[in-house]
């Protein structure tokens, strides 16, 4: 059986396109990535993909009558190389209904928020803002509405006293590239099935013990 074969969509630095394409490397890793797609040509992800031999295209959005017109663009690039799984990682376009339709079930993205909370951007001080004691990320299937869609996995990163947004974005950040590989892996072993809009993995069974914040004692 081959690899699942992923398709990255970036706009940005490819922090999390660098985790995936360290986890691909791996060779016991179940998937590989096939293609790299930006909507800007100085996204310096692309020279992660480029160093580490995987292929890449850019996609001016500018150049496009439509963001449909954008999006069909991309969809044939992916179809062209076989993708059979796309991963949002940074890509700071909004999709069409259409696209999202056509790559339903098989497209998922990172968040840095521990969705449904905190949607959108600046979450993290949203979340200072809100002054709850836990933060975290989010692997999910893309779906039409905006941060939407089954969730396959989280992480939690708890809220210190003296946190800003950048440090607390930053903690996030180590999270989501450990948990990026895992959602992938679990889908490229064939463990996870949507279900009432759940995502259901096979095998699973939740962590124990319980995280307080402030801790007991404090």
């Amino acid at each position: 059986m081959g690899k699942l074969r992923l398709a990255v969509l970036i706009s940005g630095r490819g922090s999390n396109l660098q985790a995936l394409i360290t986890a691909c490397a791996q060779a016991d890793f179940p998937a590989e990535i096939a293609l790299v797609i930006s909507n800007k040509a100085a996204a310096p992800g692309l020279q992660l993909a480029t160093a580490a031999g995987i292929a890449t295209r850019v996609f001016d959005h500018t150049a496009y009558a439509s963001r449909s017109d954008f999006d069909r663009h991309i969809t044939r690039a992916m179809e062209e190389i076989g993708t059979e799984l796309v991963c949002l990682a940074g890509f700071m376009r909004l999709l069409s209904d259409e696209f999202c339709d056509h790559w339903r079930d098989r497209m998922i993205n990172i968040h840095p928020s521990l969705l449904p909370a905190f949607k959108g951007l600046d979450v993290q001080q949203a979340a200072l803002d809100a002054g709850v004691r836990f933060a975290g990320c989010t692997v999910h299937y893309v779906r039409k509405e905006m941060d939407t869609g089954p969730i396959l996995v989280q992480a939690v990163v708890p809220i210190g006293p003296d946190d800003t947004a950048d440090s607390l974005a930053q903690r996030i950040l180590a999270e989501e590239h450990r948990i990026y590989p895992l959602a992938v892996r679990l889908i490229a072993d064939g463990r996870v099935s949507i279900k009432d809009e759940r995502a259901v993995i096979s095998g699973h069974e939740a962590p124990t013990g319980q995280l307080i914040n402030p801790p007991a004692g404090a």
